[in-house]
């Protein structure tokens, strides 16, 4: 049995889709979806705030834009919110997503302990399908290695 399968055959993943842009949004929650491997439990937010007050719900993964200020210019931006997010719980891997290709900027993200970063694109939705299977076989090696550590 694949990994991939064995997610599948779990509970629900956590997701939480952060974007002001609501038509890319909602064709992204369509995208998850229509997963077949994967059972998700989506929850959308088109603010940082909004995603902030939420976080009691326990994300296994957010996937954030990096402008969530394009529209309310007094709204929290990508960054910010991203910060607030690992302050309250640093578990949680955060995917930046942003239209911006600039390395500045995946660095920025990087710096800022984002999970990844993804460029909006036409090869976007495939690469977050890679991305959350590669998050949980991270956070599997990392309770492996724990309970190994805690032996010794």
């Amino acid at each position: 049995m694949s990994n991939e399968s064995n997610l599948s055959a779990t509970a629900p993943i956590k997701l939480f889709l952060v974007d002001d842009d609501v038509i890319f949004l909602k064709l992204l929650e369509i995208e998850f979806i229509s997963l077949a491997d994967f059972n998700f439990s989506i929850e959308t937010f088109s603010t940082g705030e909004a995603c902030i007050e939420n976080l009691s719900h326990n994300p296994d993964v957010i996937v954030l834009d990096y402008f969530l200020d394009g529209i309310d210019k007094n709204a929290m931006n990508g960054i910010d919110t991203l910060d607030k997010i690992l302050a309250i719980n640093p578990n949680i891997p955060v995917i930046m997503l942003s239209g911006q290709d600039k390395i500045e900027v995946a660095v920025r993200c990087m710096h800022h302990q984002a999970f990844d970063y993804v460029v909006k694109s036409e090869t976007a939705f495939i690469r977050l399908q890679k991305i959350i299977p590669t998050i949980f076989k991270y956070k599997k090696m990392e309770m492996e290695l724990n309970w190994y550590m805690n032996k010794m």
